[in-house]
């Protein structure tokens, strides 16, 4: 059983997918571990603390990944990478499958079984296994490190015999993973910290952290969240309202910090350019989900816009900001799901297709896309019969 860890070829992503700890790992569970020189580099991780781990080095991604039967990865690999990659061999790796079909039909024409780790079901034997948490929690706390850094005056209050500096005022839109990090990042800074989300269970735990819920709390409000813990779209009717209070709220705010995302969908719009415009200059937004079009207008992704001495952040890859954190967390994951495909008697890689961290995570095998939201939709057989007999 060999697993590769190839380097990432994204010049933006400074994550690798398997770090010493967990390589030493897969080789007591009987694996052979490859990884590529200077994979682990931008996460502080020198070649020689893996040879330490007992892993092989490899000059190249293509000798890295040749004959391995697992290839294990932060992002999902481009097709120049893929004629490489043995046919029937695992990739586990986050996809980010939503918009890029092509990317996941040349894995299925690859003939590899892709594993989409974002996809892993929100259940508790799962819960060691979720990249999106642990990436997201990362992510929430490098915003307000980011913003800090724009913000051209302190965070915290401040007594001093010249006088009392004001602490900054912070606003979160979004109470996930990210934004309650956030919360309590900026509340350790000093700041007084407000959110909001849509979701009604977000309120009491907005509170826990010490900050004060902002929100339209109506009929509409309380039944806004689906049975996986996730916000569902709101209607333009609950939209209009909850913009008002937001719009009064920000004229106030010194920083605020976006994170609303809903899976499968562009980021919803929270910030618009007369809320950006209404704010004090000096003032800084950072909008975490710049990747999925932003939650603020005018956020740009990767740029620091100034308008009207507002700045508007749109990193790209926070989490990726702290890579040395990040690779350690997310290689855990990896490790915690793969660990559950080998059999350790037989030492071998022994997946069970009908596991339901499987079949929630399995994008393509054998060929095809096989993911229920990515399958091709057959035509109807009366319509390809009418088909044949036109041409």
């Amino acid at each position: 059983m060999k697993i590769g860890v190839p380097a990432e070829i994204d010049a933006l992503e400074s994550r690798v997918a398997a770090t010493p700890e967990t390589i030493k790992k897969f080789i007591a569970l009987g694996a052979e571990v490859v990884v590529q020189s200077g994979a682990g580099l931008r996460s502080r991780i020198p070649d020689a603390e893996y040879t330490a781990a007992g892993a092989a080095i490899a000059a190249t991604g293509a000798d890295t990944v040749r004959d391995a039967d697992i290839v294990l990865k932060v992002r999902r690999p481009a097709n120049g990478e893929l004629a490489a990659y043995k046919a029937g061999a695992l990739v586990v790796a986050t996809m980010d499958p939503y918009g890029n079909d092509d990317a996941i039909a040349a894995m299925a024409g690859a003939g590899v079984t892709a594993v989409a780790m974002e996809f892993m079901p929100r259940i508790t034997r799962a819960q060691v296994m979720d990249i999106l948490s642990s990436q997201a929690n990362l992510a929430g706390y490098q915003a307000v490190i980011d913003a800090a850094s724009e913000y051209d005056r302190a965070l915290p209050m401040m007594m001093t015999a010249a006088g009392t500096v004001p602490a900054a005022r912070v606003f979160v839109m979004g109470a996930g993973v990210a934004g309650l990090q956030a919360i309590a990042t900026a509340r350790r800074l000093g700041a007084v910290v407000t959110a909001t989300d849509v979701r009604p269970a977000a309120k009491e735990q907005v509170e826990s952290l010490g900050a004060k819920f902002v929100a339209v709390e109506d009929e509409e409000f309380k039944q806004a969240e689906t049975a996986a813990g996730y916000a569902k779209p709101m209607s333009a009717e609950y939209q209009a309202k909850q913009a008002a209070l937001v719009a009064e709220h920000i004229k106030k705010q010194d920083i605020v910090i976006t994170t609303a995302l809903i899976p499968g969908r562009p980021a919803p719009k929270l910030v618009s350019a007369a809320m950006v415009a209404s704010m004090k200059p000096g003032s800084v937004l950072v909008d975490l989900a710049v990747e999925r079009g932003g939650n603020v207008e005018g956020a740009r992704p990767n740029e620091v816009v100034d308008i009207d001495g507002k700045k508007i952040v749109g990193h790209l890859n926070v989490a990726g900001r702290i890579p040395a954190t990040a690779s350690q967390l997310y290689a855990k994951n990896l490790f915690a799901f793969v660990e559950t495909l080998i059999d350790k008697k037989e030492k071998k890689l022994a997946v069970n297709w009908d596991d339901e961290l499987v079949k929630a995570t399995v994008l393509t095998r054998n060929g095809a896309i096989v993911h229920p939201a990515f399958r091709p939709v057959e035509a109807p057989k009366e319509i390809l019969v009418a088909e044949q007999g036109a041409s």
